[in-house]
């Protein structure tokens, strides 16, 4: 098996948080919604932090797209850790920033301590993306980042369990989503990612 999804935990999760409108965009592909864009603010004005307690501002990463997946370790999707550094060793060199957001917010999933998850997710995914501190994506706790995205798209396009992803594009603007199943070495995924670069290149975007 791909992914160790508990059915009890799938049906729970779904009949708990998803509305039955909102079944079928969690369990398809990425956002098609237009979005609600305000060009004046981006993802580069947000700021994350990393484990060792410095700040990671966004706008370090301006002219390359950015992925950012909420995760959590003992989650039956998190086979996607090491999806990411698939992608990490196929596009990390051509420009694409990957960013993981721990988050405990669903399920309790994530109850590895910052230092621990670090070592974990290097020892079994052989990751070198950038892990930032653990992180709230829901609620009124939500970071400023996960607010301003659901603003961007609307409420289905915010994270209803871990493994959501947001492609940035080079500009800072939300370019699409995708959902938890969607794994991130799918078709749909490398071809945003791939749109994302060329446009970095074809613009003169990169540093």
């Amino acid at each position: 098996m791909l992914y160790e999804v508990r059915p009890i935990e799938m049906l729970s999760f779904l009949n708990r948080l998803l509305p039955a409108t909102l079944i079928s965009v969690w369990t398809g592909g990425a956002g098609m919604a237009q979005p609600n864009v305000d060009s004046s603010f981006s993802a580069h004005d947000f700021v994350f932090s990393l484990p060792n307690g410095e700040d990671l501002p966004l706008a370090e990463f301006r002219g390359r797209p950015i992925l950012i997946v909420n995760t959590a370790s003992e989650c039956g999707f998190k086979a996607q850790l090491g999806d990411l550094q698939a992608l990490q060793a196929d596009y990390g060199e051509r420009g694409l920033v990957i960013l993981a957001v721990p988050s405990n917010d669903f399920g309790g999933q994530e109850p590895r301590s910052e230092e621990e998850l670090t070592g974990y997710c290097q020892a079994q995914y052989g990751a070198t993306y950038t892990i930032t501190s653990e992180t709230h994506v829901k609620g009124k706790e939500a970071h400023p980042f996960y607010k301003w995205a659901t603003e961007q798209y609307g409420v289905t396009a915010r994270p209803y369990w871990n493994f959501h992803k947001y492609l940035i594009g080079p500009d800072g603007q939300l370019a699409t989503w995708f959902s938890t199943p969607t794994r991130p070495t799918s078709k749909d995924v490398r071809k945003a990612i791939e749109d994302q670069l060329n446009r970095m290149h074809e613009q003169g975007m990169s540093n």
